[in-house]
């Protein structure tokens, strides 16, 4: 186990931290994951969650999803996977694409040999609505659905109907 080879001793309250992580899928926020742990460590504090966070994070059992956000984040999903986030309320989902179907991964290969660079990875999010955000601020969106039927006709958003 990873861990193990750190050298790093799983207490019991890293465990739950790590449970907790590893069982939503949200991508909480350190906050969260302090209320969610707390429901179990009644005493545990906010500066033990953000230690055991790093250290977790350090042992790669657990990922930082960041700095772009205010807050880090953090995914119990330890696999190589993108994320989409909505603009409107800051959902953060996985989006799984099999490595065989995954573009950016050609990318890669195609940029190593055009640049003689040691390709060893690529970072790629994608933005967006949530549906229900959609839902609520779609009229704000209205502009681009009018750009893609227009690229369905071959005009890219450069002639409006």
């Amino acid at each position: 186990m990873v861990f193990e080879q750190k050298r790093q001793r799983m207490t019991d309250q890293r465990n739950v931290i790590l449970e907790e992580v590893m069982r939503c899928h949200d991508h909480p926020k350190a906050d969260e994951i302090y209320e969610r742990v707390r429901d179990r460590l009644p005493r545990i504090s906010m500066g033990t969650v953000y230690r055991n966070l790093d250290v977790l994070v350090s042992s790669g059992l657990i990922r930082k999803i960041g700095p772009d956000f205010p807050q880090m984040r953090f995914d119990g999903n330890t696999r190589d996977h993108y994320h989409i986030t909505c603009i409107g309320c800051g959902r953060i989902e996985d989006m799984e694409i099999e490595p065989k179907d995954d573009p950016a991964l050609q990318l890669e290969t195609v940029l190593g040999k055009l640049t003689k660079y040691g390709v060893f990875g690529h970072k790629l999010d994608f933005f967006g609505l949530c549906p229900e955000c959609s839902k609520q601020k779609g009229h704000l969106f209205h502009e681009f659905e009018v750009m893609d039927s227009s690229k369905e006709k071959g005009n890219y958003g450069t002639e409006r109907e």
